[in-house]
């Protein structure tokens, strides 16, 4: 989208040569692109997508594009004769499609050529739709989809078994089950097997299906595809949308606040006790992959910090440390974890990663809040629920609210949470210790 933007603009200046109040037509022009692009789906393009559909998208998107960049002829800019409006749509338009079509089959090159790019894949059932699938697979190596194994059905626990040893050993990525199959018992053993594996699982509906179920499909060349479960983050926009705004965020505040309040509690932190300024913890991040997440130090060092989680009146915790956890200042270095990629603004909090081992023991299907990024703030602790965990309750009710946030993500929710947050602080809360 980035490079998509600087071409909409960097062509308007070529041909628009006297634009009038500069930022505010780039901004306008930006944000109908933007705002356009989430009504055509213009980015949701995947591997399996026809190239008829790009085409369409592609249509869609500079008809509309072309109709308000006219729209703002004679506001910010002189009265532009209609060739040179032409010639902004052509030029656009060309140079898109060769920026679009070129990572696309480079894309494909990579999958067929050079075998990169590739995701393993079992396949379960038997019937029409299913060879059809696996046939799709074998012969079409540039959509990167490779069969691990198949499997007729799932009616004996032998084969459940040997379907979840596969899925195990072999690093599967998706799993494709015959739609018919969800009625057989050992199905939910396998859903729940899935989720808390992080495993995606699409169902392959026959036409028939289709029609008398209402279901919402991908199609793969012309065998239809059903998601097992819809995220809204899984969409290229709304992910684009969300790390847009967490830079944008994290950058204001690493400016404007962190650039002299840093300075101040380290300190602060120094003067009180002997260590470094910032604690750094192992924690488990998005796809269960771990990466290291920053605070201030509010404790003095100790051979559990990486175990045990800080409870009321710990004796562990400095002074120094006490206001800037009731404040939550001792998360703020966790603005950089977000640049670099490893967190947002908001979504679940990440638990360090013995932790995350021992809950998803106690919390069915817990592993799937990591299907996003953790977040500095989250849905669950505006709720009540930050802090420590001292019941199972506390965890199950976090849990819930991070499915939630998972299943109903818009940044306007997002927003919502942040002024819950910044509300939450200056009322004070019981477990912000």
């Amino acid at each position: 989208m980035i490079i998509d933007l600087v071409i909409v603009n960097t062509m308007a200046f070529v041909y628009f040569p006297f634009i009038e109040r500069e930022f505010s037509f780039c901004f306008l022009l930006s944000l109908s692109w933007i705002m356009l692009s989430w009504l055509t789906d213009f980015y949701d393009v995947y591997r399996h997508t026809r190239i008829v559909r790009i085409v369409e998208k592609l249509f869609k998107q500079f008809v509309l594009q072309f109709i308000v960049v006219t729209s703002f002829n004679g506001f910010f800019t002189r009265f532009t004769e209609q060739k040179e409006l032409f010639m902004y749509g052509v030029s656009t338009f060309v140079l898109i499609t060769l920026v679009k079509f070129g990572i696309f089959f480079t894309l494909k090159y990579i999958r067929r050529v050079l075998g990169g790019n590739f995701r393993n894949v079992v396949v379960i059932g038997a019937g029409k739709e299913i060879e059809m699938l696996k046939d799709l697979f074998i012969t079409r190596t540039d959509l990167g989809y490779r069969i691990s194994n198949s499997f007729e059905g799932i009616k004996e626990d032998s084969c459940l078994d040997e379907i979840k040893e596969c899925i195990l050993n072999n690093k599967i990525d998706e799993i494709y089950i015959q739609f018919s199959l969800v009625k057989d018992s050992d199905y939910h053993d396998l859903l729940e097997f899935a989720d808390n594996n992080l495993k995606t699982l699409k169902y392959v509906p026959n036409q028939k299906q289709v029609l008398t179920h209402n279901l919402k499909v991908d199609y793969y060349d012309f065998i239809p595809i059903v998601p097992r479960r819809v995220i809204a983050l899984d969409k290229i926009y709304n992910r684009f949308v969300k790390r847009l705004f967490d830079i944008i965020f994290s950058l204001f505040t690493i400016v404007f606040v962190l650039s002299w309040l840093m300075p101040l509690i380290a300190i602060l932190i120094k003067t009180e006790s002997k260590g470094p300024i910032l604690f750094k913890q192992k924690r488990t991040g998005l796809n269960d992959k771990e990466f290291y997440c920053y605070k201030f130090r509010s404790m003095r060092l100790n051979e559990e910090s990486d175990k045990v989680q800080a409870t009321k009146n710990d004796d562990r915790i400095t002074k120094i440390g006490a206001f800037i956890r009731k404040t939550s200042i001792d998360e703020f270095p966790q603005f950089f974890n977000v640049l670099l990629g490893d967190m947002s603004i908001v979504g679940p909090r990440p638990h360090m990663v013995v932790h995350t081992k021992m809950y998803a023991k106690r919390v069915n299907r817990f592993m799937l809040r990591h299907l996003v990024k953790p977040g500095i703030t989250g849905m669950a602790q505006t709720h009540g629920y930050r802090g420590e965990i001292e019941s199972n309750r506390d965890i199950v009710n976090r849990f819930k609210y991070d499915l939630f946030y998972l299943e109903n993500w818009s940044i306007f929710l997002d927003l919502k949470i942040i002024y819950l947050t910044i509300y939450n602080i200056f009322k004070g809360e019981d477990k912000a210790y």
